[in-house]
């Protein structure tokens, strides 16, 4: 059978995503699973938020976490996507900005130690960007999801997990990867 031109893409698509999967830095995946195992046992509160495709991501991975995961932990994980209550966000973007919609929602949950974990493939969004900003000042620790554009969000992480790799879809593919692993580290016992 002939290839086509459509065939061939295909193919070089899945091998552009086989690379982009290969730039992710296990021990930093490590170090991140530590940190959400820590927060659960002190009963810290995590916070996630994306745009887009990651504001999705941020919702799996939150329904993962908060369902699969807890059901595996003597204690359930306090996570909290804040992309989800549309009628807050959209009465902070009416009412302030819409750069506001993840920081105003911080400021009346979080406390000083909880944890705020971004997804984004630009690291620039101006509304990740402000959430990030207080969270640090606030003392909360940062876990940042970007693409290889990196942006300005790498500045504002405790913890970095780059893809690199600049094309939309498969950063935000290989950020759920990332995600997922968070998630299933304490679903299949791998935490020692």
């Amino acid at each position: 059978m002939e290839k086509t031109m459509e065939i061939e893409w295909i193919e070089d698509y899945i091998k552009a995503q086989h690379l982009a999967l290969e730039s992710i830095d296990r021990i930093r995946v490590k170090e991140v699973i530590d940190v959400l195992s820590q927060a659960n046992a002190t009963g810290k509160k995590i916070f996630v938020c994306g745009n887009g495709g990651n504001a999705a991501n941020a919702s799996h991975f939150t329904t993962d976490l908060g369902k699969n995961a807890s059901a595996a932990m003597p204690k359930p994980f306090r996570v909290m996507s804040i992309n989800d209550n549309v009628s807050w966000m959209t009465a902070i973007g009416n009412d302030f900005s819409y750069d506001d919609v993840f920081v105003c929602q911080l400021m009346n949950h979080a406390d000083t130690g909880d944890l705020l974990i971004t997804s984004s493939v630009s690291g620039s969004s101006p509304n990740v960007v402000k959430a990030l900003e207080w969270a640090r000042e606030k003392g909360m620790t940062t876990i940042v999801l970007v693409g290889g554009r990196r942006g300005k969000c790498v500045e504002l992480a405790d913890y970095l997990l780059v893809v690199e790799e600049t094309h939309y879809g498969r950063v935000e593919d290989v950020q759920m990867h990332i995600l997922h692993m968070l998630c299933y580290a304490f679903v299949e016992k791998t935490i020692s």
